[in-house]
């Protein structure tokens, strides 16, 4: 079948598209992804094609210097912080609408085709229009639990309760919806999607993962640097700690600001070779705020990178972390928010980091992209067959 996947994240960076995508063309679909911020010559590989639609950059500091409200003091400083408080959440619909508004004509032109699969509530909307007009079948496959994230800006609780039924009112169109945790799909089940089944955000299993060492060298947050990655507690943490490493890799999101203290930096890798820089730590951070529903029902892709590296984690004690890390014994877990208890997390690890090592090379065989796009490939076998 003829897939259009779109989607509103940077295409290149994105890991589970890229691994849908792949999977799907495996088992004889032809895949056309039209995302953002695709580089020029970007290739995913045969049988997927690819193209950008450009995305307003948001709302930044002033000519790329200190952003509004970190670090600065001020009467002006003080009203521009508010002001930005107050727009972001107006600012941040009407760039995802217009993100919409440049893709349909793109959208148009590619098709018809007969799956339009939609990646994120931000895309599902055009999706299910298309969909719609070309009688092709709707995927819906949310990453997030959309209206329960934790976002920066004012309280929003009227845009999330028309969200969530907005939400539910498009994607009982679809076939069948995908998400990424057991605790989001028994969220969307509750709220009326039926047929919701899980692809985690796995990795393929390494070729060859080499023998843990008996002690670990250091921690390292190999992700995102920004809001709700609870960073400040890994910063007073790394205090404690010292002389033990702590390190960041990763892109840092415009406007924040963060004093690392004794916590060390180095450059952003490829996925790929984030395996060898895991090892060569030892430990992998898996930090997020217990500040929404989505955190809480989280399996973010850092828990599973190092699962595939073979490296044991230190993981924020959230309901679905907390279910797969004991399940599988990957490591240890702490309170969000809370230095000391991540500081003793991590050295509980390091004095029993030979059975934590074991129970991650072990959970390979189940934590794996082979199981998880193996389900993927399976809903798609149920979609009606076309001429």
């Amino acid at each position: 079948m003829r897939v259009l996947m779109i989607a509103q994240s940077p295409i290149a960076g994105d890991s589970r598209i890229l691994r849908e995508a792949t999977a799907l063309v495996a088992a004889g679909h032809e895949i056309h992804v039209i995302g953002r911020d695709v580089p020029d010559g970007f290739e995913v590989g045969p049988g997927v094609t690819v193209e950008s639609v450009s995305r307003s950059a948001g709302l930044r500091g002033n000519n790329g210097g200190p952003a509004v409200g970190h670090g600065l003091n001020g009467p002006k400083v003080l009203v521009q912080r508010f002001g930005r408080w107050l727009l972001l959440p107006e600012h941040r619909n009407r760039t995802e609408k217009q993100w919409r508004t440049a893709a349909a004509p793109r959208v148009a032109a590619a098709g018809p085709f007969d799956v339009v699969h939609a990646h994120d509530f931000n895309t599902l909307e055009l999706a299910a229009s298309f969909a719609s007009q070309w009688s092709a079948d709707l995927v819906y496959d949310t990453h997030e639990l959309w209206f329960d994230r934790a976002l920066p800006g004012r309280p929003t609780p009227l845009w999330r309760a028309r969200g969530r039924r907005f939400e539910v009112s498009l994607a009982s169109k679809a076939r069948f919806v995908i998400t990424v945790s057991d605790g989001i799909a028994r969220r969307l089940r509750e709220r009326g999607l039926a047929d919701v089944r899980v692809v985690r955000n796995t990795f393929p299993r390494a070729d060859d993962v080499p023998p843990a060492p008996d002690r670990p060298e250091g921690l390292l947050y190999a992700g995102r640097v920004g809001a709700g990655r609870d960073l400040p507690t890994v910063v007073a943490a790394a205090r404690q700690l010292a002389p033990f490493r702590t390190v960041l890799m990763g892109s840092v999101d415009p406007n924040y600001r963060l004093d690392l203290g004794p916590v060390e930096t180095v450059a952003e890798r490829s996925i790929d070779e984030v395996d060898d820089t895991l090892r060569s730590y030892g430990i992998s951070l898996v930090t997020l705020t217990n500040t929404c529903e989505n955190h809480r029902l989280a399996l973010p892709n850092k828990l599973f990178h190092a699962v595939r590296a073979g490296v044991p984690v230190v993981a924020a004690d959230l309901p679905e972390m907390r279910a797969v890390v004991t399940q599988y014994k990957l490591g240890t877990l702490y309170t969000p928010g809370n230095p000391a208890s991540l500081t003793t997390a991590v050295r509980d690890l390091i004095d029993n980091y030979p059975t934590y090592a074991d129970g991650v090379r072990s959970a390979a065989t189940d934590l794996n992209w082979e199981r998880d796009s193996a389900t993927l490939v399976a809903a798609y076998t149920e979609l009606p067959a076309r001429p």
